[in-house]
């Protein structure tokens, strides 16, 4: 599930609301259904989690350049 993008993640989430809200009737496929949107909802915060990294590493490194910048004025 790691390969999935997170649009991809979300578009499935979407489609497995959308069986959900129409009703399922068999309880091994709620269950399938429920297991799967789990799995979906973890890796779009594993992803979010990295951007949000990836982003606060990038502020640092603006911040620390600003910061040598002002010093050699």
């Amino acid at each position: 599930m790691k390969d999935i993008t997170f649009e991809e993640s979300l578009k499935k989430l979407e489609e497995i609301v959308s069986k959900l809200e129409n009703g399922v009737d068999d309880l091994d496929e709620l269950v399938a259904l429920f297991e799967e949107g789990s799995k979906l909802v973890d890796n779009c915060y594993q992803k979010l989690n990295k951007i949000e990294n990836k982003i606060e590493i990038l502020n640092q490194k603006q911040q620390e350049t600003e910061s040598e910048r002002d010093r050699d004025e």
